[in-house]
């Protein structure tokens, strides 16, 4: 949603300003057993464990040195990475998205802007009841799998995160009011705004901000000043 009222949804993406990664693209090449279990729903894919962190900081610190990159493709049905990548090209902001991104300092630091939709748990675990069923599981393994480790991987792991956020949304993309005001700080930031209220604070007038946003240039960063921002969006649990 937000990449449409930005204008960004259908823009090339050699051409956009604004992108979106997502957290279920990093997830670990399963070995023969794991992938096994995971198949008969066996498999904790919402521990933190299950994530590439290293292949994910390394990424992040890509798109921070404003590089073109290979994101994973994940295939959801079969629980494997494939063969093909997706290339990702510089933006000035990059939405990053999933259910554990706050979990590991190291890529916790590198966000500016931190966003927890905390979505009420009957609608998340219908709409994952949904989900999973459209990729052929039957209704008894996806709530086995659910009670098993979905919901004690969430509140264990997913829940403690919150205390990170600099914004908390709730009710998700019906939450047109908290929406606009993303959109609005998105379109600030391409605009140059933020960096001028930035050297106003500075010079003791205008707005101060918690992790002030780095100068405009030509690539994209999470990290370093002189370089271009970063915004992160956490996903519901799902």
């Amino acid at each position: 949603k937000i990449m449409e009222l930005l204008g960004q949804k259908d823009v090339d993406r050699r051409q956009r300003k604004v992108l979106i990664l997502s957290q279920d693209s990093f997830y670990r090449v399963l070995t023969a057993e794991q992938q096994a279990k995971a198949l008969k729903g066996q498999y904790n894919f919402d521990h933190p464990d299950a994530f590439d962190n290293d292949l994910m900081h390394t990424t992040l610190k890509n798109i921070v040195e404003g590089k073109t990159v290979e994101v994973p493709t994940y295939d959801f049905v079969t629980h494997s990475r494939q063969a093909e990548t997706t290339v990702v090209y510089p933006a000035d902001v990059v939405l990053f998205e999933g259910i554990l991104v706050f979990y590991n300092q190291d890529i916790r630091d590198m966000f500016h802007l931190r966003l927890f939709v905390d979505t009420d748990s009957d609608v998340r675990l219908s709409r994952r009841v949904l989900r999973d069923m459209k990729r052929g599981r039957d209704l008894e393994q996806i709530l086995t799998q659910y009670t098993t480790f979905v919901k004690p991987a969430f509140e264990e792991f997913c829940l403690p995160t919150k205390k990170y956020a600099d914004v908390i949304i709730p009710r998700g993309v019906d939450n047109m009011v908290a929406i606009n005001l993303i959109v609005q700080h998105i379109q600030d930031i391409l605009n140059g705004d933020i960096c001028k209220w930035q050297r106003g604070a500075m010079n003791g007038h205008g707005r101060t901000y918690k992790r002030p946003f780095p100068e405009q240039t030509e690539s994209s960063s999470v990290l370093a000043a002189g370089k271009r921002s970063h915004l992160e969006s956490s996903s519901r649990p799902h």
